[in-house]
């Protein structure tokens, strides 16, 4: 199983640090899963990890308390703590990797609304008949945006001339960072689906900003890989054209900013949301990029 895995890398990090016993273990995983318990439950872009124990587990395997947390929350608090997000009380993050999660972060806490379901922004639909979507449902903005969906889109729409069809070494290699990086080099046929993926990522900013009033939006992996000129700065245009210029005011929509470092800054988070030891950055803190 894959969590063995999990628990044979964790320990040979607590090797390499000294061999002594953590204080808390930290468990950044995608939902629908039951914090309380420590469960994942069905995520839809993990096959077969169905009622999983993860804590218990983890928490036996490493002789200390395990935390679960959304992967999409815990990636949110590491950005509101240590990364793009510093100073914001009101944060929205957007994962943009194999799916999209949310991460709400409102007046300097973390909200997970009833039975931890808030932020499903992946899972509000942007076409009612679309296309459908690995949770069950059609339409989803995840079926538009998320990694593995469009990367099916673009596998079944981008012509054998593409760039990004040749650089991937074939049509069934295709992924969002081939299309990103022929989209970069003027790939006419790439430009088009990149901006397709842009208008479809703006109707999900659109909801977030209308329904949030953040000061600041970071969007993750794909949208931090296609940078200002292909993503941000047409996203922020159209964004102009569907929300009201009061909500836009003083609004940062900006990218993650942790890079490599994000998962293990999340999982971090994780532990110390739980054991009530995570406070906002001191005015002018940049720690985790000094």
């Amino acid at each position: 199983m894959a969590l063995a895995g999990v628990v044979a890398d964790a320990r040979a990090l607590l090797v390499a640090a000294g061999g002594t016993r953590p204080d808390a273990i930290g468990i950044s995983a995608p939902g629908p899963l039951e914090r309380e318990s420590g469960r994942l439950l069905a995520p839809p872009n993990l096959a077969g990890w169905r009622d999983v124990p993860v804590c218990e587990v983890l928490s036996q395997a490493l002789a200390a308390p395990a935390h679960l947390e959304n992967d999409a929350n815990a990636a949110a608090l590491a950005e509101w703590r240590f990364g793009a997000g510093q100073g914001a009380s009101r944060l929205v993050y957007l994962t943009l990797s194999t799916g999209l999660g949310a991460g709400l972060v409102l007046d300097d806490r973390l909200y997970r609304g009833r039975r931890d379901g808030a932020g499903e922004l992946g899972h509000v639909a942007v076409e009612w008949d679309g296309v459908p979507c690995a949770c069950g449902l059609r339409g989803c903005l995840e079926a538009y945006v998320g990694g593995r969906a469009w990367a099916r889109h673009l596998r079944a729409t981008l012509p054998d001339d593409s760039a990004a069809v040749r650089d991937a070494g074939g049509r069934e290699q295709l992924r969002p960072e081939h299309a990103v990086a022929a989209a970069r080099a003027g790939d006419a046929a790439a430009r088009r689906e990149l901006e397709r993926f842009v208008h479809y990522l703006t109707r999900g900013v659109a909801l977030a900003v209308m329904a949030y009033a953040p000061d600041v939006i970071v969007l993750g992996t794909i949208a931090t890989a296609a940078g200002e000129a292909l993503c941000f700065e047409p996203l922020r245009s159209e964004l102009a054209r569907h929300t009201w210029p009061q909500a836009r005011e003083g609004l940062r929509i900006v990218p993650a900013s942790l890079a490599e470092r994000g998962p293990a800054l999340a999982g971090l988070c994780a532990a110390l949301q739980a054991r009530g030891a995570l406070a906002p950055a001191r005015a002018g803190s940049r720690s985790a990029q000094s």
